[in-house]
């Protein structure tokens, strides 16, 4: 069983600065790829930011330049700095990750395959 429990996220003005934070926890063998997704009513969701485990990364155009992830490896975390936030960043936010755990493969405990986990969800306002 593995869970993602995001933190961060509220309400802030144009311009301002958000930071959010999902960790993993549970029976975590290894993680892959970490991201962040975003859902505004009447969009569909739509990928923010990615980073591989060595920490190649990916971000949407709409946040090049203002938002930056990354990530702790040795604390299965991922990170979201967003600055010079616009009110179009409102949205709920989830962070996901391909999460490898230790299952009983039959011959024994071991790796099993990735499986996408997903954070809680948090809201993120941003007032013009």
């Amino acid at each position: 069983q593995v869970q993602l429990v995001q933190s961060g996220g509220g309400l802030v003005q144009t311009g301002g600065s958000l930071r959010l934070s999902c960790a993993a926890s549970g029976s975590v063998f290894s993680i892959n790829a970490m991201a962040w997704y975003r859902h505004a009513p009447g969009k569909q969701r739509e990928l923010v930011a990615a980073i591989t485990s060595g920490g190649t990364t990916n971000y949407a155009d709409s946040v090049k330049g203002r938002f930056t992830i990354s990530r702790d490896n040795a604390k299965n975390t991922v990170y979201l700095q967003m600055n010079s936030l616009k009110p179009e960043d409102t949205a709920v936010y989830y962070c996901n990750a391909e999460v490898r755990t230790i299952e009983n493969l039959g011959t024994g405990w071991g790796p099993s395959p990735h499986y996408d986990y997903w954070g809680q969800g948090t809201q993120v306002t941003v007032s013009s």
